[in-house]
């Protein structure tokens, strides 16, 4: 049973701001703070390899000394408009209706909605009452990879079904405006928000890369690498700066076998769709690739253009990939890292 990915669309919050922009609010915030604190924070922004990063809030409120509770409501507010806007556009661009859709995934770490956003999505697209739903919240980064290797497989097992993915998050809901930490620093140098839509389907005759493999690698003792801590002030940061060496370290274990497995060598693949976790991450991976004649200039570009964007980021890459449309026969490598620590992949063929 053949599983093709048939959309990929971005929706793309109201607010943003430009690097520059964002450095004077930097600089307010960090007013009370000594000087050499306050130019290593600067220059934490100036070389975090983002240009712009959007928000679902305008960036002055992120500044504000609001509650848990408050941004939590922006969050909850937010999310439900910019998730709907973007289900219709992939709807419509996979020429489809809200009842054609059998199963609804929805990823998010970053807000706390219960009931979760897909349920307010059955009501507003007027989707069936007897659609398979399931909200994903713990994944972080990697849920965008997860929610299709789940999709993946449920329609693998289900001919003529189809599947909507939904992945939004804002990072700067959980910025700690009381927390002066180099984690909670780099955190808002590198993150943005967004929102993504992808739809899957066991159709045959529907067309779309298609999913020839998909796998998930743990790492060992490893749970405090990445994630949030829930304060009473939010959702903070966990972040440990061994990450990138960690992934170094893993890399031949992540990748190699998972490509034997599906008879494949690195050779084989033509693009690399990779969540761009941050600037150190990003350069990992370019240091492993770049000598393997492999490039990950999507991945930067989107890093560059959008920060990152937890779950959604990596089907901004993907969506960035199929707006170059690949040649038939070409092979693709999805891999995102998230909390857990986990590296979890998908091997597409246009």
């Amino acid at each position: 049973m053949s599983v093709r990915i048939t959309s990929v669309v971005k929706g793309v919050p109201q607010y943003s701001r430009s690097t520059p922009e964002i450095l004077p609010l930097l600089e307010i915030w960090l007013a009370d703070q000594d000087e050499r604190y306050r130019r290593k924070a600067k220059k934490i922004f100036e070389n975090a390899g983002v240009d712009k990063r959007f928000s679902i809030m305008d960036p002055e409120e992120v500044f504000t000394a609001t509650s848990f509770q408050e941004k939590n409501d922006i969050y909850k507010r937010e999310a439900i408009a910019v998730s709907e806007s973007t289900a219709k556009k992939a709807l419509l661009d996979a020429n489809i209706d809200a009842t054609d859709i059998d199963y609804i995934i929805s990823v998010s770490c970053t807000g706390i909605m219960i009931p979760s956003v897909d349920a307010y999505l059955i009501n507003s697209l007027g989707m069936r009452q007897d659609v398979v739903r399931l909200p994903v919240t713990e994944m972080g980064c990697v849920a965008g990879v997860s929610a299709m290797i789940y999709a993946n497989n449920f329609l693998k097992d289900n001919p003529n079904k189809r599947a909507l993915i939904l992945a939004i998050e804002s990072p700067t809901s959980t910025f700690q405006l009381g927390d002066y930490s180099m984690t909670n620093i780099v955190s808002a140098a590198i993150f943005g928000d967004g929102c993504a839509c992808a739809i899957l389907s066991s159709y045959e005759e529907e067309t779309g890369p298609e999913i020839i493999g998909e796998g998930m690698y743990h790492f060992y003792d490893s749970e405090h690498m990445m994630g949030f801590d829930l304060t009473n002030s939010g959702l903070q940061m966990v972040l440990d700066k061994e990450v990138p060496e960690k992934i170094a370290e893993h890399f031949p274990a992540i990748v190699y076998p998972f490509l034997e497995k599906n008879n494949l060598t690195i050779e084989d693949i033509n693009h690399l769709v990779f969540h761009p976790g941050g600037k150190k991450i990003v350069n990992t991976i370019e240091e492993i690739f770049g000598s393997l004649g492999k490039n990950i200039d999507n991945t930067k570009a989107i890093l560059k253009e959008y920060g990152n964007m937890s779950s959604a980021t990596v089907l901004y890459v993907l969506e960035r990939f199929l707006s170059q449309s690949p040649q038939s026969g070409d092979i693709g490598l999805m891999l995102s890292f998230g909390p857990g620590f986990t590296a979890q992949k998908i091997l597409l063929k246009w």
